[in-house]
């Protein structure tokens, strides 16, 4: 029997080795996407004036860790990520000792397959954004509140804390995770479940609540500049249902009714009580909190970026279903069957080296230095939502915030900076760059997202002196690089 587990253990760490290898690190050198750019930009210029525009950008401590990266490793693609990647290699092993802590003792590999079988939670393993550092210190924090809880040890109270008034620093759309806490914590000690005092957890609340004072005092500020970043529509029910995975939790209970009958009840034990409260809130507070913001506010953040901290809460919700009907002595099994779902679902089998994203910087930017000479204009739009006027102008700084996606893959060429889509002060900067610069070049290029590339396209459609010119386009994903020739000059 003992031979038979260790194949078993064997098996699942092959698995798990397997999992990772090809939805995480395979990903790491492909293209960075605009948002891992911002990330370039933040580490290069961390004090730039251009962040005036969206203060809130540069503020979160995780930015350290890409600087780190970058200083021992060199400035690449998989160096700037690789801080996300050791973060939710730690936030798997904190949600492993979690589902034994609450589940059961032999739950733990199935959570962490169950975590692997979510695309997002795979998602923010690889992308060099705040979000995976988010999810481990909110994933460790609960850890220790709960150890604490547990065993009454100070030491756990000093963690917990340190780990709760970090969590908000890096990112300032955590604050839902913060009713998490006290809601557990309320749950332990009026049922008198724990050996920590009113008071201690009382005294544990004011310290967080003191040191998380300056944050709250930033995000209220920045709250109330919400409309000028506005760049989502308000959610419905629907989309909180798709938020939240609620198909996934369905077809779990779907499989716990189908095998429920045939289980050995002797050998379950079932989910305590106060332990489901938390899993379930864990997995539901954060959507919950930003779908009722977004429809008060009139500012949609309902975004799984936004809501990331529910994705190990949402693994252990799994898991905890599928404990009411699973034999304690299945739980290896199950997780060798989980693994091979979440290797079937998640790995990119379109293509021998998957992209993390949609957005070919690199690939774009190697065309466009190979169809543009130092003296070729260059026609950029900006992809962020601020870069419109008055904060855009013709003259607008470089290198800037706004154009953050222009640094990290060179370019050749003169740079024309527009806002992130058209107006009537573009439109005139438009016209007199075609009399004084464009036409006279003999050939310019435009070079941003598809989308915005293809209004000034349609901009170039319509002026007549334009009518003896070729254009010829290349896509790279959701991006376009479109080169403009006079027709005599075709190659």
């Amino acid at each position: 029997m003992t031979r038979r587990l260790k194949r078993v253990d064997t098996l699942l760490i092959l698995l798990l080795s397997a999992c990772v290898g090809r939805v995480w690190l395979m990903p790491l050198p492909s293209s960075l996407w605009v948002d891992e750019l911002v990330t370039v930009f933040v580490v290069r210029y961390p004090g730039d004036p251009s962040f005036a525009v969206a203060p809130q950008v540069p503020l979160s401590l995780y930015y350290w860790l890409p600087r780190i990266s970058f200083a021992l490793f060199g400035n690449s693609e998989i160096a700037l990520r690789l801080p996300s990647i050791v973060a939710m290699a730690a936030a798997l092993f904190f949600i492993a000792r979690l589902a034994a802590r609450l589940i059961h003792p032999a739950a733990a590999w199935f959570a962490v397959f169950a975590a692997l079988a979510f695309r997002n939670f795979d998602y923010f393993a690889v992308d060099a954004r705040p979000y995976g550092l988010g999810v481990a210190v909110g994933t460790a924090s609960v850890l220790f509140l709960i150890r604490w809880l547990d065993d009454a040890r100070l030491r756990d109270a000093a963690v917990f804390v340190l780990l709760a008034a970090l969590l908000w620093r890096v990112h300032l759309f955590y604050w839902p995770f913060y009713l998490l806490y006290p809601i557990y914590a309320a749950i332990r000690l009026a049922r008198r479940d724990t050996a920590v005092k009113a008071w201690q957890a009382c005294l544990a609340g004011a310290a967080i609540a003191v040191a998380l004072a300056p944050v709250a005092q930033t995000a209220l500020s920045i709250a109330r500049e919400g409309a000028l970043h506005k760049f989502n529509e308000l959610p419905t029910l629907r989309n909180l249902f798709y938020l939240a995975h609620g198909f996934p939790i369905l077809i779990s209970l779907v499989v716990m009714a189908a095998i429920g009958r045939t289980a050995r009840a002797s050998k379950r034990k079932p989910v305590r009580g106060i332990a489901l409260t938390l899993i379930l809130a864990w997995w539901l507070v954060c959507p919950l909190c930003l779908f009722f913001y977004s429809r008060l506010s009139g500012n949609g953040v309902l975004i799984m970026r936004y809501a990331s901290l529910m994705l190990p809460g949402l693994a252990l919700t799994v898991t905890a279903i599928i404990a009411r009907t699973l034999p304690a002595d299945s739980w290896k099994r199950a997780a060798v069957c989980m693994a091979c779902v979440a290797i079937a679902l998640t790995g990119d089998w379109t293509h021998l080296w998957p992209s993390h994203e949609h957005d070919d910087w690199r690939g774009a930017a190697a065309f466009e230095r190979t169809v543009a000479v130092d003296s070729t204009p260059i026609l950029c739009p900006s992809p962020f939502i601020e870069a419109v006027p008055p904060v855009w102008r013709p003259d607008y700084p470089f290198p800037s915030f706004l154009y953050s996606h222009l640094q990290f893959y060179s370019l050749n060429g003169r740079l024309r900076l527009f806002p992130f889509k058209p107006s009537s002060e573009s439109n005139e900067y438009l016209q007199s760059l075609l009399a004084t610069e464009l036409m006279p070049a003999g050939k310019f290029v435009t070079y941003g997202s598809t989308w915005s590339v293809q209004a000034l396209d349609r901009w170039f459609a319509g002026r007549p002196e334009m009518t003896r010119w070729h254009k010829e386009s290349a896509r790279f994903d959701s991006l376009s690089v479109v080169v403009y020739r006079p027709l005599s000059s075709q190659p």
